[in-house]
């Protein structure tokens, strides 16, 4: 049994060939935990691992990303803490084109002088949306915040009370209002708003009304709100702008999830969306409607904290080219592909993953995810393994995460492409060994 005297000095641990060519200051902080780790499991009354291989395992685990490609076997489509949406191919090309070399982000090569990165996608979401104009932030709730803060800083916001919505991690409609320095006029009660209680709250101070989306939840019952068109015509004969934060950015039909294009239709002066959710590209946010008051927020000074970097537009483009062709766009945009893929399909792909490992075909169901369509149950199929196979699957390379239930792990394969069964494949028979 080695004892703590027995343990070299970190130069003399670094002397080892095997780590003679390692940056000196990683393989002295390698060195230092493995012998902090030696120490412990000796006083413990255990043998230590061999200690130069321990330091080229640290300096391994020191060198990984930890931002990581994951396998998504949880059958939510837009998993947040997973990354949401997978870009399409078409999409990523773009990313590597722009982040590749330099860009025209803010040039105008026509006139050969400073241009706006906003200019890039305003055809692309005027032609999808119908609107007049067009901006981009880096998420919704920034689109909601640059929204209230340009357009109703220091005044009033009438909002329903069955709308106050909790969107990710705790942030709460009222609080995003409470930033912008917006002043929240709650009208209705939870369950039933009319017209007329938007028009009792309208004063001097009214800059706005807004619609909240119930794109996380439904209040389903003994229930009222009133349409957007009912609210659209308040607003235009009150001369107050109508405001539809739409949440999920489903550019397509997708169950009853509405879309930009319907809300502008339905007379909604501004309409907010994600970029990240059922519209299938990156974390965005974006704003469309009327053009006077898109130029408000792109004047606004917060614009310039909650833009969006040229990656994101990269991507961003890329999707919504593809959204210009809905049939193409169906099978090209992973969200959509998961979203509308036959049974039948997901069925094969989980028979083919319970063959190579042994696994057996489970129904399950899938859902959305990100905060959209909280109903919506996908049929799906799942190849169904040990259920102590989850732990090891997740610290595994590739990770693969799964769904533990009713004792068993289930591979759930309408969020598994094709091309990724034999990866969990493989992952399952490393996990065994």
């Amino acid at each position: 049994m080695r004892s703590l005297r027995d343990l070299p000095s970190i130069d003399r641990l670094l002397a080892d060939e095997r780590l003679a060519g390692e940056p000196h200051e990683l393989a002295v902080a390698a060195a230092r935990a493995v012998l902090d780790r030696a120490r412990d499991e000796i006083r413990a009354g255990r043998e230590p691992e061999p200690l130069v291989d321990a330091v080229l395992e640290e300096l391994g685990r020191a060198r990984r990303p930890s931002l990581r490609r994951v396998l998504n076997a949880t059958g939510v489509l837009v998993h947040t803490n997973l990354g949401r949406a997978p870009l399409a191919s078409e999409a990523l090309a773009r990313v590597a084109e722009v982040g590749a070399g330099y860009s025209n982000l803010e040039y105008d090569l026509e006139a050969g002088a400073r241009g706006s990165r906003q200019e890039h996608l305003g055809v692309l979401l005027c032609r999808l949306t119908g609107a007049e104009a067009a901006l981009v932030v880096n998420n919704n709730a920034a689109a909601v915040l640059l929204v209230l803060a340009a357009l109703a800083e220091s005044r009033e916001v009438v909002v329903s009370r069955g709308e106050l919505i909790e969107i990710g991690d705790g942030f709460r409609i009222p609080e995003v209002l409470a930033r912008s320095g917006a002043r929240l006029v709650e009208v209705g009660t939870t369950n039933r708003t009319r017209v007329a209680d938007y028009e009792r709250a309208l004063g001097p101070e009214t800059a706005l009304l807004l619609r909240v989306h119930q794109s996380n939840f439904r209040v389903v019952g003994f229930t009222e709100l009133p349409t957007l068109a009912e609210l659209a015509e308040l607003a235009e004969r009150t001369g107050v702008p109508l405001v539809d934060d739409l949440g999920s950015g489903a550019l397509l039909p997708l169950g009853d999830e509405p879309t930009p294009a319907e809300s502008l239709r339905a007379g909604a002066d501004l309409v907010t969306f994600s970029g990240d959710k059922l519209l299938g590209g990156p974390q965005a946010g974006v704003a469309v409607g009327r053009a006077e008051l898109v130029e408000r927020l792109r004047r606004h000074p917060l614009q310039r904290a909650l833009r969006a970097d040229k990656l994101t537009l990269a991507a961003l483009e890329g999707t919504l080219a593809l959204a210009l062709d809905p049939e193409r766009a169906t099978h090209a945009i992973p969200v959509l592909r998961m979203f509308h893929e036959p049974l039948a399909s997901v069925s094969a792909r989980a028979a083919r993953l319970a063959e190579l490992v042994g696994g057996e075909v489970e129904a399950t169901v899938a859902r959305v995810g990100g905060g959209a369509l909280p109903l919506a149950e996908l049929p799906s199929a799942a190849c169904a393994v040990e259920e102590e196979l989850a732990a090891p699957l997740r610290l595994g390379e590739p990770p693969v995460v799964a769904v533990v239930r009713d004792g068993r792990t289930l591979l759930d394969c309408r969020t598994l492409s094709d091309s990724e069964v034999e990866g969990v494949a493989n992952a399952v028979l490393l996990a065994r060994a």
